[in-house]
């Protein structure tokens, strides 16, 4: 597939190949690197990754795992890296897989994924969304700075959510895409209110996260039907016991960066607990492995978790541009997300045009529940069409 005639943006094919070497230094490093002695702890699921769990993954990923098998899958569709600039004109590369319909009214969708995704979480749905004929789409699904095989964020400045939406748009123009839907979680349902919200020709978004902390005046608990409570509880009991890794990464990210950097294993406990207690059903064994595996050879980690100071730190908080007024959007609210929000909370945000509540699915929506994603994102393209 090749990109539209009208591109201005000089982007080039790209494979996926590890070098032997690094491969070779990975097995090294899982056979070298030890695993804790017993604890009480280690037994207890809520404590976190168990040592059994820890133990077959280790045994898995050494004796098992081929990498060469999913960079040769993942390598079926077609991805690009492009130079795109940043407000203050400094070059950077932004990784992409591009699938561009030959329907001359085609949607540009851009999807864009969180931390720890990353592109792959994608796979499944790209195909579903590609085959669509009501409407079709063009599907563009980048590789967040920092992420992947995009460049990493400056060294010499702090780099925002806004500067990741500039960079998003400014490749979706470049594309020769003059108007187009985003789609996100996680971190990427931040970036993408950001280009809905900041950027005209982003013409609405739809998200499968949002953090709404309180009660909107006059939707108090009490009000809420047992199923909307149960959600509102999940999302209580993650803040008092999930999200000490995202204080981590927003007070001290070089230390965690570090830390994670230097084990495979150590990467593996830290993304691995999320994707078994983020998830309805946990992933299976080659999934989790493939995202840990991409991230240790792009070195993704360190690079990463710059929104995490921006979100969660008051003093650094800066959030403007990045609220859901002024925009039309859609939710998608799944039961296993961290935390659901009930439709009447959702309402006060802005101009919603489509929610749907669901009975299975979590955090990673687009891995675990694409079929279900896929006819959100369609459905709500079509009402936001109809709309403009």
């Amino acid at each position: 597939m090749s990109l539209p005639k009208n591109a201005t943006i000089a982007a080039k094919p790209f494979k996926i190949s590890i070098p032997d070497l690094q491969l070779d230094d990975l097995w090294t490093l899982i056979r070298l690197s030890k695993l804790p002695p017993a604890t009480y702890e280690g037994t207890k699921e809520e404590y976190g990754v168990t040592s059994k769990w820890m133990s077959e993954m280790k045994t898995y990923w050494e004796n098992d795992f081929n990498w060469r098998e999913h960079e040769s899958e993942i390598n079926k569709l077609p991805q690009y890296t492009a130079p795109v600039r940043s407000k203050d004109g400094k070059e950077n590369t932004l990784h992409f897989i591009g699938i561009f319909s030959t329907f001359e009214n085609a949607i540009p969708l851009v999807l864009l994924h969180g931390w720890p995704g990353s592109f792959v979480e994608f796979l499944d749905l790209i195909p579903i969304l590609a085959a669509s004929t009501s409407p079709h789409f063009h599907i563009i699904v980048p590789s967040l700075p920092g992420y992947a095989f995009s460049s990493a964020p400056p060294l010499e400045s702090d780099f925002t959510l806004q500067d990741c939406a500039y960079l998003v748009n400014e490749l979706m123009l470049g594309l020769g895409l003059k108007q187009y839907v985003a789609q996100g979680g996680d971190i990427g349902s931040f970036i993408a209110e950001a280009l809905a919200v900041g950027y005209p020709e982003c013409l609405g978004c739809h998200v499968n996260m949002l953090q709404i902390f309180s009660p909107p005046p006059n939707h108090p608990v009490s009000t809420l039907s047992l199923k909307e409570k149960a959600g509102v509880h999940r999302g209580q009991r993650f803040n008092t016991t999930g999200n000490a890794y995202a204080l981590e990464h927003a007070t001290r990210p070089s230390t965690i960066g570090h830390i994670l950097s230097s084990s495979p294993l150590a990467l593996l406990a830290w993304i691995g607990e999320k994707l078994r207690d983020w998830t309805d059903e946990t992933p299976p064994i080659e999934k989790i492995l493939e995202i840990v595996t991409l991230w240790w050879f792009t070195e993704t980690m360190p690079r990463s978790i710059y929104a995490y100071r921006q979100i969660f730190i008051e003093e650094t908080r800066n959030m403007d541009g990045i609220a859901l007024t002024n925009t039309k959007f859609g939710y998608s609210n799944f039961p296993m997300e961290l935390m659901p929000v009930p439709k009447v909370w959702v309402e006060t945000l802005g101009e919603m045009v489509f929610f749907r509540d669901h009975d299975r699915g979590g955090h990673f929506a687009a891995m675990e529940v694409p079929e279900l994603l896929a006819d959100d994102v369609k459905e709500f393209v079509k009402i936001l069409i109809n709309r403009n």
